[in-house]
């Protein structure tokens, strides 16, 4: 199997596309303006203590305070506050964490105020974004993820995921990290961990090592509180950690900083993998190359199709997932019934197993297969969708068929829900069910071009269309886009689309902001 990544930087959002043998099996997107600070640590200031709650209110910068329970200490958390200390009462001189004497573990039932007091400088990890009225939530229990590790300062401990079943796997993970690990940190070795050598390991302990001595330098150099000594990595780094795997045969990134970003991040982590990071500079858009906006498009919608006319329909609620399996107009399959429902629930299985990596379908998912009579399919069917389901990152849960025929599964939430929308609106009428004569519509652009050619002394963009329109605009020797080149100059370019609809269209500048040039702004005016 063929895996490769392909990351679509733009200006105002990050979206990466997974591919096993050229099928989409994974897609996340998240908008460059989102300031996500999960995983950020500070340096901050204790605003309140509140007995009732066993809790206190610190702040970190945010527009609203912060919230720490005591529970969110962690146990080390008397160690991390004694060196905090240190650190900022020497602005000069750091204590290296090996001379670093260690504090009695905290007390699981303790009370809030007889550690804390306000005005106490805390350091601090936000593990919960702010949400409509209430503040970031924190943790004491300071801890750096990488790809195969998390280091956990003061903690001493290494634990290995449960995941990894092999006791002989299990002990040589946590004797290589025992003998490699510097003293006064812990580590918990993750599940991607499984097999991996120890140069591998130690490359990125080191990595995160780092990371924490950068932390506690800034720690040590902040002149005033509160203070982001850490910040997570970008957008496209972060999203990429957990996708990441040495078996890809290629990464495709289409902005030039972010490839920088991503070849550095490889680097680290897997330095013989390096060269599979590449820079993708096509003229048409990366997703429409590497055929997955037509994917996106056709997967994502209410109905999906998939073997001989077999179709599912996916409906969202509140409270779960609705899956409903379909045979539709098969012209192909077997005479008995049995085995046409049989060969279209394994196809059906296939698909939703894909479909719940690729949409993250996270709760409960209820899924109605056809009715099989025979329990030997039943159980095949639960065998092979339990076999489907080993890929998946997210934890899940499946159970076997009811004798109503529904298959419930369980699964985690890996990121925040994502809502795509397949549908195209209406590009000419906005949904006011008339438009202009569709010939005119090479008018429309041309005058669009004269306006921001002569008007706006924009002589340098990029103009996106739909394929068919694109075909129709360059078509001939003598053709419309060669007749606007050489009244407007040869500096613009035409490029096709597929994310676009028939009659719409995209102004670009040099550097990829759009330029709001829609029939929409004229109408209103």
């Amino acid at each position: 199997m063929t895996s490769e990544l392909i990351i679509d930087a733009q200006p105002k959002e990050v979206t990466i596309a997974l591919l096993e043998d050229q099928r989409l099996v994974e897609f996340q997107k998240e908008s460059q303006d989102s300031k996500y600070s999960v995983g950020n640590i500070y340096a901050g200031k204790v605003k309140k203590i509140m007995p009732a709650l066993n809790a206190c209110f610190v702040d970190v910068g945010h527009e609203r305070e912060a919230f720490l329970h005591y529970q969110d200490l962690g146990s080390r958390f008397l160690s991390l506050e004694k060196y905090v200390k240190q650190v900022a009462s020497d602005r000069k001189k750091l204590l290296p964490m090996a001379k670093v004497g260690n504090q009695p573990e905290l007390e699981k039932e303790g009370s809030i105020q007889n550690v804390l007091e306000v005005g106490q400088e805390v350091m601090v990890q936000i593990t919960k974004e702010p949400i409509n009225t209430k503040g970031p939530r924190l943790t004491g229990e300071i801890s750096f993820a990488g790809r195969y590790l998390v280091l956990l300062p003061f903690a001493e401990k290494v634990n290995v995921s449960t995941k990894i079943k092999s006791k002989e796997e299990r002990t040589r993970l946590k004797q290589l990290i025992q003998s490699i690990k510097p003293r006064n940190f812990g580590v918990i070795v993750r599940t991607v961990a499984e097999g991996k050598r120890a140069a591998e390991l130690n490359n990125e302990l080191g990595v995160l090592i780092e990371s924490w001595n950068d932390c506690v330098e800034k720690l040590q150099k902040a002149t005033s509180l509160p203070a982001l000594v850490h910040e997570e990595t970008g957008r496209t780094v972060s999203m990429l950690r957990d996708l990441f795997n040495p078996s890809y045969e290629s990464i495709h990134v289409n902005d030039e900083e972010v490839y920088k970003e991503v070849k550095k991040y490889v680097s680290l982590i897997a330095p013989e993998r390096e060269s599979i990071v590449k820079l993708y500079k096509g003229n048409v858009p990366a997703f429409d190359n590497f055929g997955v906006t037509k994917q996106i498009k056709s997967g994502l919608g209410r109905t999906v199709s998939y073997k001989h006319g077999a179709y599912l329909i996916i409906e969202h609620t509140e409270a779960l997932h609705v899956v409903d399996v379909n045979s539709g107009n098969r012209n192909r399959g077997f005479d008995n019934q049995e085995e046409n429902a049989f060969e279209v629930n394994m196809g059906a299985a296939d698909e939703l197993a894909r479909q719940l990596r690729l949409r993250d379908m996270g709760g409960i998912i209820v899924v109605d297969f056809i009715d099989m009579d025979t329990a030997e399919h039943r159980q095949k069917l639960y065998e092979h969708m339990t076999q489907l389901m080993k890929s998946d990152r997210a934890k899940h849960n499946i159970l076997p068929l009811s004798k109503f025929g529904l298959m419930q599964i369980t699964r985690q939430r890996v990121r925040p829900a994502m809502d795509v929308h397949v549908e195209e609106v209406c590009p000419t009428c906005f949904g006011k069910g008339t438009i202009r004569s569709s010939i005119l519509f090479t008018d429309t652009i041309e005058n669009k071009i004269d306006y921001l050619v002569n008007n706006l002394g924009t002589k340098e963009f990029k103009l996106f269309v739909n394929p068919y329109v694109d075909a129709y605009i360059k078509k001939g020797i003598i053709s419309i886009y060669r007749k606007w080149q050489m009244k407007y100059g040869f500096r613009f370019r035409i490029i096709p689309s597929q994310e676009l609809g028939f009659l719409q269209y995209k102004f670009v500048d040099p550097k990829g902001n759009e330029i709001n040039m829609t029939e929409e702004v004229e109408t209103k005016q």
